[in-house]
Formats: C-alpha cells, structure tokens, sequence
C-alpha cells in the first residue's frame, strides 16, 4: 500500500505540492479547512509574472536560477503561458534607477524609443528607452489555481477539509507561523483595471524611487497593477495611499489609464523568513514549504520539486542544514 501524503493548504504551495506528488503517483490528500484558493489566498492576489530574470534585481541568485524552472512546470501543468518578455521603463528623471537595474541583472537587450514603439505603439511616444526580457513569461494566477485545483479532483484529489492523516507537508503560509515562529507576513496591495483604450501585451515594470509598479496585461483590456510591499501581517483591504500611488504611478506611464473602470482592489500578506528566501523545514511531526514571499508562482514549482524529491526518493534538497532539518535554496 502506498505511504500517504496529506498536503495542507490549497494555496498555490500546497497546489504545486500535490500536482507534483500525484504526477510521480503517491497517494494524496489535500486539505484546507477554507476549500479551494479564493480571496482568502495570498495567491488570489499575485501578479502572475514568470520573471526571474528581472527578479535578480533584488532577489538572491537561487530565485533567479529556481525560478527559471516555472515556465516549463507551469506550461506542463495545462496552464497557458503568454511569451512575449517583459519590459522595465523609467521617467526621463529616472534614467539612474533604469541605468541601475540594468547593472543588477542579465539577459536582457537595451531598446531605444523606435524599438520600444514598434514593440508597444502606446509606450515608444513617452519612453526613449526601455530594457526588454525576452525570455520571460506570465500566467493568470487565478485561472492557473483554478486548472490545478480541477485537475487534482479529476485525478481523485479533491480539496477537503478532513482531518490529516499520513506524512504531513504543511502549506499553509502565513497560518503556518503556530509552528514557525520566525515566519512573517509582507503586505502587498493590488487594483485590477479595464481599460480597453490601453493597448500594453506585456508586463510592464515602471522604476520610480518612492513609487514603483507593475502592470500585467490579463486580456480584454483588463490589467493588474501591484507594487506595494510593506513589512506588515495587515490582511485588511486595500489603503487609499496605497490606491492613489499605484492610479497615479499607473497615469504616469500611459494617461489612457485615467479612464480606466476599478473592477477590483486587494491586498494580503506573502509569509517571508528573515531572509526572505523560501525554505523546506522539517519540524515535529511534519515537513514544512513556506516562505516564498513574493514569488509564490515562480518558485513554488522548484519547492514542489524538491520537496517530492525528498520524500519520494530521499533526494537531500540543494543545502541542508543538517542540526535543524532545514533545507533551503543556494
């Protein structure tokens, strides 16, 4: 009889956990008291960006080298990837951030404002030069969830809420920090638009010193805005500061967005550990995967990897810190 593997939390963690466990044919079973991934989720509310590459910017260098295993995980996996690159752009006043931000990561080609026109008409008249990522990608969170969540309960692994039983692999996130004291949450708040005059197909960083934002192209004129990331386990909604920089910021980079429809505003907190890098812990009578602060859909098919790895094959992850029973990326 096969062992089995109870993965708690139906987050975007516990979801890659459970598609990989069942891909490699253990027995699952995934529980999550509030049922599948909804407004309850961090991953609700994530931006979707495979983009590990323009991550380098800040991240450590697991991030970037993990995270460029996402794409082909998640194409995989039966969620449609959108390939056109992503684009950093910064006001004239800012050339230094944009100048900056080339210096800090790799593969990507310097356009000037007649390359930027041709690769987004709307962006070339206001930007006289941008850096493009080509090989990067994104992914509608929230379809991607949906498309693991239906496919696990196709294969007999439907979200429950039963007691756990069997080897636990608690992904729980921020409802974790019962049993990891050194867990935090990061805020981060979010506008979703429609506004069909602008015509942006790739996600877009723009650079500002107090301000940045992103913005992701969901189709139909729709697009996500994010940015904020304040050291805060505040789930409440959205802050009108928060709101007014990202519309503003929004403005700032194509004036169409001033008539844009707010179809929604959210805002949660991402669990980070101090280091803000992702961890597999083994703890009590459970094995932990948390921490993947900001980049839940990038890094969390590399944690999937490895935790399947480690419990189907004894595959010791990248390090490990052989006194706690920790495992984390290097």
């Amino acid at each position: 009889m096969k062992n089995l593997f109870t993965v708690l939390g139906a987050g975007v963690a516990g979801l890659c956990v459970a598609t990989e466990l069942t891909r490699r044919g253990a027995a699952v079973q995934l529980v999550d008291p509030a049922g599948p991934a909804g407004q309850h989720a961090c991953s609700w509310w994530a931006g979707g960006m495979l983009a590990p590459d323009c991550e380098g910017e800040t991240a450590e260098e697991p991030v970037v080298r993990l995270g460029r295993e996402a794409e082909g995980w998640w194409q995989a996996a039966g969620v449609p990837v959108t390939r056109r690159g992503s684009l950093v752009l910064a006001p004239g006043r800012d050339r230094a951030e944009l100048d900056r931000f080339a210096r800090r990561t790799e593969n990507h080609r310097w356009l000037d404002r007649d390359e930027l026109g041709r690769a987004e008409p709307a962006l070339g008249p206001r930007f006289s030069r941008a850096l493009h990522f080509s090989a990067e990608s994104h992914i509608c969170p929230r379809d991607a969830l949906d498309i693991l969540t239906r496919s696990l309960a196709s294969q007999g692994v439907p979200v429950q809420a039963d007691a756990p039983r069997g080897q636990i692999i608690d992904c729980r996130g921020l409802a974790a920090r019962d049993r990891l004291p050194d867990l935090r949450g990061v805020r981060g708040e979010m506008a979703v638009l429609r506004a069909p005059e602008v015509q942006i197909s790739r996600p877009v960083r723009l650079l500002h010193p107090r301000h940045p934002i992103y913005i992701v192209p969901r189709g139909d004129g729709v697009y996500m805005l994010g940015a904020t990331q304040l050291e805060s386990e505040n789930r409440g909604p959205a802050t009108l500061r928060s709101v007014v920089e990202l519309l503003n910021t929004a403005y700032s980079l194509d004036p169409a967005f001033a008539e844009a429809a707010v179809l929604e505003l959210g805002a949660d907190a991402r669990p980070a550990f101090p280091d803000n890098l992702p961890r597999i812990r083994r703890h009590e009578d459970r094995i932990f995967v948390n921490g993947l602060f900001r980049h839940g859909f990038l890094l969390a098919p590399a944690m999937a990897r490895m935790v399947a790895d480690l419990v189907l094959e004894g595959k010791i992850p990248e390090v490990m810190d052989e006194d706690h029973g920790e495992w984390h990326p290097a």
